[in-house]
């Protein structure tokens, strides 16, 4: 007898409404790839959702995650005919569940650095302090799953040294979403159709910076690095709060270029890192750090801080400085100005970018959806 199909759902309740952030932008791109691969069926709460989400994949509108009914969407669920079901983060409710569950955790960060989204409301951000007091809630929500994924070998590590789960850790990575993969295309091409050569414009050079500014992101560090890069012009490319943009710009070292976009579209961000000197992070913390994946495809140099993410991710072809030192940010930028270097490290960068694709990570999730299944 043939086996019955596997029937898919994917929770895109996290969905943004207005601009993805990582997490929405993880789960949209793993529906539209794995979709190609299986049929898939999407969860959301809100059809304005729909607008970010791919527009060929079925969807059924549920309960809000936050709700009183999350508690009971096992329900749904079943009646569904869920065999399989993969949340984007860690959490989603439904108790006597009869179907396969997947959960995300995609790093460690709050754990470090406890302070929530702002987007988030006061009761879910008050929660999310004190879930993070201690690994105990983790290991509860996690335990509940037939498997995990993380987006990293490096957050795969710290889940088994802190042993917060005993099912099975997958690593399904991020990939670029800004322009197509390197696997798919040739070399990526500023707008004028120039290869990116070291972003120089006139008697200016461009640094990019995408990321939100949350403490442990640590832009300070690149502001006052900007002092010793007269030359230079900062973009820091996100949407940001007015009174943390004035708390930025006051620290803005005299004479420094520095310019608050304000948020940028996928084509700007696009233009934007094809004709910049480098991207340039200086993250105390990361679980992956999609940006520097979509500056590499780029064929665009990333400067970044010394962690152990960043190697992962860049397998070494950056340029690489210590966290806190504005003197040593300086230093990796200057050490792009010789041509020859600037080009192998391009080169490289590019090469390890090619080994991050959402087709890829698709098949990897589609492979574990099998395995809890017992299916091949």
């Amino acid at each position: 007898m043939p086996e019955k199909p596997m029937t898919v759902f994917v929770d895109a309740r996290w969905t943004r409404t207005d601009v993805h952030d990582g997490i929405s932008r993880y789960g949209a791109s793993l529906i539209e790839a794995l979709h190609r691969l299986h049929p898939v069926t999407m969860l959301i709460h809100d059809e304005a959702q729909l607008r970010l989400l791919p527009g060929d994949v079925p969807y059924v509108v549920v309960n809000s995650p936050f709700a009183p009914r999350e508690l009971w969407l096992s329900r749904r669920l079943h009646r569904l005919g869920a065999d399989v079901v993969f949340s984007p983060l860690q959490v989603i409710g439904g108790f006597r569940r009869r179907y396969r569950l997947i959960l995300t955790l995609h790093d460690l960060i709050y754990y470090r650095h406890p302070q929530p989204p702002g987007f988030l409301p006061l009761p879910v951000r008050l929660i999310w302090r004190l879930y993070h007091r201690a690994f105990w809630p983790q290991r509860v929500l996690l335990n509940r799953a037939d498997a995990v994924v993380t987006v990293s070998a490096t957050t795969r590590d710290l889940i088994a040294e802190y042993r917060l789960t005993r099912r099975p850790v997958a690593v399904v990575p991020n990939a670029p979403s800004v322009g197509s993969s390197a696997a798919d295309t040739g070399p990526a091409e500023s707008t004028s159709g120039e290869v990116n050569t070291g972003g120089v414009r006139g008697d200016r050079r461009d640094l990019v910076y995408m990321g939100s500014f949350m403490p442990y992101k640590n832009v300070e560090t690149l502001l006052a690095g900007m002092a010793a890069l007269p030359e230079y012009r900062l973009h820091l490319l996100s949407r940001i709060d007015p009174a943390r943009e004035a708390e930025l710009a006051d620290s803005v070292p005299p004479g420094a270029d520095v310019v608050f976009r304000r948020g940028v579209g996928d084509d700007e961000y696009r233009g934007l890192l094809a004709n910049s000197a480098a991207l340039v992070t200086a993250s105390r913390d990361e679980g992956f750090g999609l940006p520097v994946i979509e500056a590499m495809n780029a064929q665009t140099p990333v400067v970044c801080s010394d962690l152990t993410i960043f190697r992962e991710v860049t397998g070494g072809h950056a340029e690489f400085f210590a966290p806190d030192s504005a003197e040593d940010f300086a230093a990796a930028v200057r050490r792009l100005e010789e041509p020859e270097h600037r080009a192998r490290l391009v080169s490289a960068a590019r090469t390890q970018a090619a080994g991050f694709t959402w087709a890829s990570s698709a098949r990897r999730l589609l492979a574990l959806m099998r395995s809890v299944l017992g299916r091949q």
